[in-house]
């Protein structure tokens, strides 16, 4: 059984390993390369070479509530949407609450991972770190990766012919802290993902002109939904999940559309994808729209190639005199410290077993955390991960055999290529490894017992707290943050009382008693098949 655990990296996904490693009874070492807790949410004034980092004006893309760790909640006057500092603020308080920096080495490197000699029969690896110069070797029975899915900038300049002779400056946004210096400048930003929406709206502020270019387009949406209440909220419930299963895929790609074209239509600004059944594409930005709108960015189409100092984009259009360009064009994952047969075989998430388990371990001690690129708050997912990891690796939980991980890595691969998918829905998986857990919430069975918790559970958010109701972990206390979870939203915004602020109603009451009776009866049907197909199964 597992019982020493090396843990590479303090961000969130280490934070919460190192914590359900102890509530699971073992005994976590963390390696931290830099001096402090929180990976790229610790900003630094200048960027330091191996490390990713956050600009300046970083803003969290999802709310507080949706966010947070699943048993310690924000406090109540934290804005919905934070700052970095207010969430490196968080992180440090939940290391400080649960004593987790006792267990963390910091600036240590972890140089090698490799299989112990008779890893067959015990599963253990040798870890092999540095520190200060010092070399040491040790031996751990479980591995949990934290390094994160921001690793190494991905800067494709073979794929912008011409670079090489641009006069100007150009630089990977991973180099980007402020607008200082672009003052009366022509930028152009390549890539409208997050990162180049908020470059580009910044930038405009102050500079002559802003271009941004974008190969595929992008959804915009704003982080306020109808009526002002955080759009994850709003968004991200079991309901929502339900309709998006009922309906046909091209439907709910219509209906998705024509909500995002009721804030402006993507078309008339130029940002509709160029698939435009596709929601790969979908960032959040308050700012973005307005600033086409004023002209002060200007959205053009991929660039063709540079010349010494314009550039000329596949519509043939060309803009002169830019002075800088910044590529936003993300991020790859590597692990430099796996041995390299683990380090083929662990490239994407999609080779892993649920994105956390290598399938062709004999031993099932070497996992991934928060190697997944997922459509929701990342916090919570990576909790519930540790929370089932740390119980494989102490016997509470077991894995299916060899060949069951291996078909199933084989069978959702295919399923996210055909649909042209790459990130995770945040319920569907959610749900999924915590019924791996065992604290996946029993929806009509809670419509019985406490339909109030029901009602909020279905129709409302899908917050971290549900997965603390029951099973292994359950906090007494989450029960009350999902009922109170509303109202730590209004606390920060509630500086000038006028009346009692209106209760969120992001479903129509009609819609609600619409769905409920076809949510139950679909339960039922579903039951009965199951159990249909278990006798025939029998018989045959």
């Amino acid at each position: 059984m597992v019982r020493r655990v090396a843990i590479v990296g303090a961000g969130v996904s280490g934070l919460a390993s190192i914590k359900c490693c102890l509530d699971e009874g073992l005994e976590p070492t963390c390696f931290e390369k830099s001096d402090g807790i929180g990976g790229l949410w610790q900003f630094t004034e200048t960027p330091q070479k191996g490390r990713i980092g956050v600009y300046r004006s970083v803003m969290t893309n999802t709310s507080k509530e949706m966010t947070c760790f699943s048993d310690f909640p924000f406090p109540e006057d934290c804005p919905n949407y934070l700052r970095h500092s207010a969430l490196l603020e968080y992180l440090r308080a939940y290391a400080k609450h649960f004593c987790l920096l006792d267990y963390i080495r910091f600036q240590t490197t972890v140089c090698s991972i490799r299989k112990h000699p008779h890893f067959t029969a015990t599963g253990q690896w040798v870890v092999d770190t540095e520190t200060n110069g010092e070399q040491t070797s040790e031996i751990f029975d479980g591995v949990m990766v934290c390094s994160g899915h921001y690793a190494e900038i991905n800067l494709p300049l073979d794929s912008f012919p011409g670079i090489e002779n641009f006069k100007g400056r150009y630089f990977h946004s991973w180099e980007y802290r402020d607008q200082k210096g672009f003052e009366g400048q022509k930028v152009l930003v390549v890539g409208a993902g997050n990162t180049g929406g908020d470059l580009a709206a910044e930038i405009s502020r102050t500079a002559a002109k802003v271009f941004l270019s974008t190969r595929s387009g992008a959804w915009v949406i704003s982080r306020i939904s109808e009526a002002g209440w955080p759009v994850d909220m709003a968004w991200t419930t079991r309901f929502y999940e339900l309709i998006e299963k009922l309906l046909p895929e091209g439907t709910i790609y219509k209906l998705m559309a024509k909500k995002m074209n009721r804030w402006f239509n993507h078309e008339n600004y130029g940002l509709i994808p160029v698939k435009s059944n596709s929601w790969t594409s979908l960032i959040l930005n308050d700012e973005l729209p307005s600033c086409i709108l004023c002209g002060t960015v200007t959205v053009k189409p991929n660039v063709k190639r540079f010349t010494d100092t314009s550039a000329i984009f596949e519509d043939e259009t060309v803009e002169e005199n830019i002075d800088t360009v910044i590529f936003t064009t993300g991020y790859s994952a590597t692990f430099p410290f796996l041995e390299e047969s683990l380090r083929d075989a662990c490239r994407s998430s999609t080779s892993l077993y649920k994105h956390i388990f290598p399938p062709h371990l004999e031993k099932p001690t070497l996992a991934f955390v928060g190697f997944i690129v997922l459509a929701g708050p990342i916090l919570p997912a990576v909790e519930l991960q540790a929370r089932w990891i740390t119980r494989v690796f102490n016997g509470s939980s077991e894995l299916p055999p060899m060949s069951r991980l291996i078909s199933e890595v084989a069978k959702r691969k295919n399923a996210l290529l055909k649909k042209d998918k790459t990130r995770i829905r945040f319920v569907s998986y959610m749900d999924e490894i915590a019924a791996c857990l065992g604290v996946k919430p029993n929806v009509p069975l809670l419509f019985l017992s406490d339909p109030k918790l029901a009602w909020m559970v279905f129709f409302g958010p899908c917050t971290s707290y549900q997965y603390r109701l029951t099973g292994p972990g359950k906090w007494r206390e989450a029960r009350g943050a999902i009922l109170t979870q509303w109202d730590r939203v209004l606390r920060p915004l509630k500086t000038r009382v006028v009346e009692d602020s209106p209760q969120p109603a992001t479903v129509p009451h009609w819609l609600k008693a619409l769905a409920l009776p076809i949510f139950l009866g679909a339960k039922t049907i579903l039951k009965v098949v199951k159990r249909e197909l278990q006798v025939k199964s029998k018989v045959t």
